[in-house]
C-alpha cells in the first residue's frame, strides 16, 4: 500500500483529525470472506481524558468499541487495510474520500464533496456511531422518530437503534456487489417505510450510489403516505406501490429485501428474488405459522416439540434452516445471523443471500438434507420448497 494515493488519504486523514472535522470513516471489503470481522466504524470521542478515536468492531453477531489516541489510531488504521480490508471510506465537515486497495497493494483514491451534516460536538455517547443522521432528515421527522429539533424522540429510540443496525448489517452485502448505475431494490411488504426510507437514504448520500428503489405493500393508505413522505425528502427514484408480494409486476430486481413479511409471505418474497436471479436477498422473518402446524413428530425428537414455547421455536429454528438451505441450493451463499437485540425487538432473524452461481452442482445433495429435516419432524410439506417446484 506504499504509493501516491495511500500518501494522500493519511496525510489528509491525519489534517482531518487534528482539526476535529471527522464525521465518521468506514473500513469495510474484508480481505478474507470468511473473516467474521466484517468492518470498523472510526468516529472522534471526547472523553475525560480528551479526544479519543473511538473504534467500533463490527462482527457478525457482535460489536466490540475500543478507544485510542490519534498516532496510535491511524497507526491501527494503516494496519486494518495492509491485513484485513480493501476499503476505506471517509466522511468528514470538508470533503469525502475513497481510498479501494487491490490485493497487489495498490491504492486508488477518489474526492468527493461532503455529504454529510458536519460535527462540531463530540460527547462520549457518540461512541455508538449511527450511520443514519438525525438532522435534517426529513423522512425520520414525517414518520415520527424525531422531533422539530431533530433530536430521536424516547418513545421511538428503538425503531432508531433498530433502523441504523440494519443499515450496519446490510452496508458491507450492498458495498461488495457488481450494480449497474440503475440497479433496482425492492423492498417487499415496505410497511410504513422505516427501513426502505433509511436503505435509500443511505444508498444515495451514504455510499453514494443511488438506487431505483420500489416499496412493495398491500395497504394503499400506507403507500399513499409513503410517496407524499418520498416526495417531501426528494427522494426522486423512491417509489412505493400497492401490490402483494406474490402478484406486483416488477420488470426487474437486483436486490430483495423483506423484513418482518409474516410466516410464508417470506417465501413468497424468496421466491421473487431467486427466481429475478437477484444478486442480494436479505430477510428477517416474522412468525413460522405452516411449520409449527405440519410437526408431527413419533421419534427421540419429540421433547422437543413437547413443551408449547420450545415447540414455536423449533418450529422458526426448521423453518429457516430450511429456507437458508434452499438458497443455498440455488447459487446463494447465505448467512444467518441476529438481526438486533431481543431487548429491542423479538423479530431478531436476518437472513442473507448473495448470488454467486448459476447452479449450485450440490443442489441435489442439499434438497437430500432439506428432505431428512422434514421426516425427522414428520413435516409433509414447506411453502418455499413447493413453489421452487
Amino acid at each position: 500500500m506504499e504509493n501516491k494515493a495511500a500518501e494522500i488519504f493519511f496525510d489528509k486523514l491525519a489534517r482531518i483529525i487534528d482539526n476535529k472535522e471527522l464525521i465518521r470513516l468506514v473500513i469495510s471489503n474484508q480481505r478474507s470472506k470468511s473473516s467474521d470481522l466484517n468492518s470498523i466504524i472510526i468516529t472522534l470521542a471526547e472523553l475525560k481524558r480528551g479526544y479519543r478515536l473511538n473504534f467500533v468492531y463490527r462482527h457478525t453477531t457482535r460489536d466490540i468499541t475500543k478507544n485510542y489516541e490519534f498516532t496510535e489510531g491511524i497507526g491501527l488504521i494503516k494496519n486494518a487495510l495492509a491485513i484485513d480490508f480493501f476499503n476505506a471510506n471517509l466522511f468528514s465537515n470538508t470533503e469525502n474520500l475513497s481510498l479501494v486497495v487491490s490485493p497487489a497493494g495498490k491504492s486508488k483514491l477518489s474526492v468527493q464533496e461532503p455529504t454529510l451534516q458536519p460535527v462540531t460536538v463530540f460527547h462520549h455517547d457518540r461512541i455508538k456511531s449511527r450511520l443514519i443522521n438525525t438532522t435534517g432528515n426529513i423522512y425520520l421527522r414525517e414518520l415520527g422518530i424525531t422531533n422539530a429539533n431533530w433530536e430521536v424522540r424516547r418513545e421511538m429510540s428503538d425503531k432508531y437503534k433498530q433502523i441504523n443496525r440494519y443499515i450496519e448489517l446490510i452496508e458491507p452485502e450492498i458495498r461488495d456487489l457488481s450494480l449497474t448505475e440503475d440497479y433496482h431494490v425492492v423492498d417487499m411488504g415496505s410497511g410504513k417505510g422505516y427501513l426502505t426510507f433509511a436503505l435509500y437514504d443511505y444508498l444515495a448520500n451514504g455510499l453514494g450510489k443511488p438506487p431505483k428503489m420500489t416499496g412493495v405493500e398491500f395497504r394503499e393508505d400506507l403507500v399513499n403516505t409513503c410517496n407524499a413522505i418520498a416526495g417531501k425528502s426528494k427522494f426522486e427514484h423512491l417509489k412505493f406501490v400497492t401490490g402483494s408480494i406474490e402478484t406486483v409486476e416488477l420488470n426487474r430486481i437486483d436486490i430483495l429485501i423483506a423484513l418482518h413479511a409474516c410466516d410464508t409471505a417470506t417465501d413468497d418474497a424468496i421466491y421473487r428474488g431467486i427466481k429475478s436471479e437477484a444478486s442480494l436477498i436479505v430477510c428477517a422473518p416474522c412468525c413460522h405459522k405452516q411449520i409449527r402446524k405440519e410437526l408431527n413428530v413419533t421419534n427421540e425428537l419429540n421433547p422437543l416439540v413437547k413443551f408449547g414455547i420450545l415447540k414455536e421455536r423449533q418450529a422458526e429454528i426448521i423453518t429457516d434452516t430450511i429456507r437458508a438451505l434452499i438458497l443455498e441450493a440455488y447459487g446463494y451463499k447465505t448467512k444467518v445471523f441476529e438481526f438486533i437485540s431481543t431487548e429491542h425487538t423479538p423479530k431478531n432473524v436476518m437472513i442473507v443471500g448473495r448470488k454467486t452461481m448459476q447452479e449450485n452442482p450440490s443442489r441435489e445433495n442439499i434438497l437430500k438434507q432439506i428432505k431428512g429435516i422434514r421426516d425427522a419432524f414428520g413435516i409433509k410439506r414447506h411453502y418455499l420448497e413447493e413453489l421452487m417446484g
